[in-house]
């Protein structure tokens, strides 16, 4: 079983350690490759300004995080195009469909990307030219490969051309339209062709030189040579298959926490209601979440804290719920003895109890965020970890907020280990835990978007100067909005967020998701509708990034699955439609 990771920077050791595997296998596939190349790797993907285009690396790898092969795609968005700038697989590992999957993949990526068409060089079969019988026939299978997907070198042009006299080593320009039937008009393919050779041979070919070649494509469209080996494509379309299923995983013991009490909104029955709404839209596939050890868990919860929690409900009574009576906070270091007692060593607030299976629905929730993540990992655009109890309000050593174990937190930690993540909390009320957890790092952005704790639990945090410290200086915000926001200034405040997020161009989004900013929530003020919801989807979707959604809060049953119906709809919309 194997892989494909998208990398779009170098920030994790992970990612280090790929791109260095990466480097192997390009100095045993092409030994002759200028050590600037192999270094340029790690510079693309950091400072894609210098380069003029973005620069997106696909690794395929088995379990243990061996690449077996691997691609580079430039992105220029200014002219719509992608260009494949290396795909190889490792030594001795050409078999086993692994090109065919790496190339459809990227076929697929490309789709989501909106570009005109995916270009790239491939070697010239030309009997004529290569005189080297070993080389010819490598050069006519790759050919072969591509001409099955419908993939053909575009003619009348000198681009084939050597630059210095006598070269062999010689490349066609390659296009995939991707299935699109749009032709490239002659305006449109001076300007790409330019843009290919200038930011990728500026530095080794002359401008006279680029502007001979650009001049030499005259057809008043690109027309590509016609099928020389394949007379039947494989597919000359593209399929986006199951990636562009959401994949949804259920806390399903969720309802064996069920707080009875007067007032308390956080009720199993909230489940359901979404699951049925999320079974109309025809856009989920489910599937079963994986146990996380605690080693994860306490490595973003206090172990202390995970311990006393485990420890607690254990020993509390079916069916009796516990508060916290006393804060220790005057004397940290000297917690009290009895476990009803501790309570509040670990709280936030009166109204977050303790009961029996408290622990282990929260402990399902983190499972199901981080199998969520893993599939994110794995290649899917979208995954959705339905889950109760919500966990946005636990910071490290705390519950509180009907908040035990912050799932979010926990996967977005995971996720950090393979890239930069973004994590936007669009809850009514204020991420405090996910805030306190990545207060010091820069690895991970939090965003919120909430009710100002100035009338909005949880009071004590949310407001717009807490803005990170230490390495996580200027990597937390917050947008505090007033008790009467419109759905509009919402909208607005949203696009503002996302400005943000692009801005820090994270390889993995966090959706901490509350349906509580909706019209008559029992815990919000706000008047967000379902069209809202599927508006604050579809936004969010076309960033066009791989993304976890965790559920938090949202409480009227009344419209709870319309609403998520819909942002789900927004989402998947703005993401792949």
């Amino acid at each position: 079983m194997f892989r494909i990771r998208k990398i779009l920077d170098n920030t994790s050791i992970s990612n280090r350690d790929t791109i260095e595997q990466v480097r192997e296998i390009l100095k045993k596939q092409f030994p002759s490759a200028r050590k600037e190349e192999l270094v340029k790797i790690s510079l693309q993907l950091n400072d894609p300004m210098k380069y003029n285009y973005r620069s997106i690396l696909f690794v395929v790898e088995n379990s243990l995080g061996k690449v077996k092969a691997f691609a580079m795609l430039l992105h220029m968005p200014d002219i719509k195009i992608a260009y494949l700038e290396l795909i190889s697989t490792a030594p001795g590992k050409t078999g086993g469909g692994i090109g065919s999957a790496l190339y459809e993949y990227i076929r697929e990526e490309c789709l989501l990307l909106g570009v005109r068409g995916l270009f790239f060089e491939c070697a010239v079969d030309d009997s004529t030219i290569i005189s080297d019988e070993t080389i010819l026939k490598q050069n006519i299978a790759r050919m072969k490969f591509y001409e099955r997907y419908g993939v053909y070198p575009i003619i009348n042009n000198i681009y084939a051309s050597p630059v210095n006299v006598g070269d062999q080593d010689l490349y066609y320009l390659m296009m995939d339209t991707l299935g699109q039937e749009k032709p490239i008009d002659l305006k449109l393919g001076h300007k790409i062709v330019r843009a290919i050779l200038e930011r990728k041979y500026g530095d080794l070919i002359s401008k006279s030189q680029i502007s001979e070649v650009v001049r030499s494509f005259k057809d008043e469209y690109f027309i590509c040579r016609a099928p020389k080996y394949i007379r039947k494509p494989v597919t000359s379309k593209v399929a986006l298959k199951e990636r562009e299923k959401i994949i949804l995983v259920v806390n399903e013991g969720h309802d064996i926490h069920h707080v009875q009490e007067l007032g308390y909104v956080e009720a199993p029955v909230r489940i359901p209601i979404i699951l049925e709404a999320l079974d109309k839209t025809g856009l989920f596939l489910r599937i079963q979440p994986k146990h996380v050890s605690d080693k994860l868990l306490k490595q973003v919860h206090l172990g202390a804290y995970v311990d006393y929690l485990r420890r607690a409900c254990e020993i509390i009574e079916p069916g009796k719920s516990i508060y916290p009576i006393v804060f220790p906070l005057r004397n940290m270091a000297r917690p009290p003895k009895d476990i009803e007692l501790q309570v509040g060593y670990y709280a936030l607030d009166t109204f977050t109890p303790l009961n029996a299976n408290a622990y282990k629905a929260a402990r399902g929730a983190v499972d199901c965020a981080v199998t969520a993540a893993d599939a994110v990992i794995n290649g899917t655009h979208i995954a959705y970890a339905l889950v109760r109890p919500p966990g946005h309000h636990a910071e490290r050593r705390t519950l509180g907020g009907f908040c035990y174990f912050n799932s979010a937190a926990v996967a977005a930690h995971h996720l950090s280990s393979f890239g930069k993540v973004a994590v936007l909390d669009v809850d009514f009320h204020h991420g405090n835990g996910t805030q306190d957890i990545f207060y010091e790092r820069r690895d991970v952005l939090t965003i919120s978007i909430h009710g100002d704790p100035k009338f909005a639990y949880p009071h004590f945090a949310g407001f717009k100067d807490e803005c990170g410290e230490k390495e996580g200086e200027g990597f937390n915000i917050n947008y505090p909005l007033a008790q009467n926001t419109t759905p509009e200034q919402y909208r607005r405040t949203l696009i503002s967020a996302l400005k943000q997020i692009s801005k820090f161009t994270p390889s993995y989004l966090v959706i901490c998701l509350g349906l509580d900013t909706a019209k008559s929530d029992p815990t919000g003020t706000w008047s967000n509708e379902a069209k809202d919801f599927k508006e604050m989807g579809r936004l969010i979707g076309a960033l066009k990034i791989q993304t976890l959604v965790v559920q938090e809060g949202g409480y009227r049953t009344q419209t709870l699955g319309e609403n998520a119906g819909n942002f789900f709809e927004g989402l998947w919309s703005g993401f792949v439609g």
